[in-house]
């Protein structure tokens, strides 16, 4: 007997066509997209103080050449975000199951040896 998922089970294909309409949708949005030709920024433009000042909300620094940088700390929030959501998420995947922080680690690669270590 062989444990194949079904192709043609009904209570996945609902899903599966969302998730295909969903493509398509997007794939719509990104090639009908129009972008702007990239501008750049001046020479000696410092990115990432800029980024470091408007999270602090300072205005105005002497000798540094800063440059607007509000949609930067918004993709710097977002991304943190995310980050922050996959390390609890691989924190959550990667704990033991059944014991708690105080069970004993084995040192036998995991098997069961069947008898009392203590």
């Amino acid at each position: 007997m062989t444990s194949r998922p079904r192709m043609r089970d009904p209570s996945t294909m609902l899903p599966g066509i969302v998730a295909v309409a969903l493509f398509g949708v997007l794939a719509v949005v990104f090639l009908g997209a129009s972008f702007q030709n990239p501008a750049g920024f001046q020479n000696g433009a410092n990115i990432t103080a800029s980024i470091g000042y408007a999270m602090f909300n300072i205005v105005s620094v002497e000798g540094q050449n800063i440059v607007s940088s509000e949609g930067f700390l918004i993709a710097f929030e977002i991304i943190d975000l995310v980050l922050v959501a996959a390390l609890v998420a691989a924190v959550m995947l990667a704990r033991r199951e059944g014991g708690g922080v105080f069970s004993p680690l084995r040192t036998d690669g995991g098997k069961d040896t069947g008898g009392d270590d203590e």
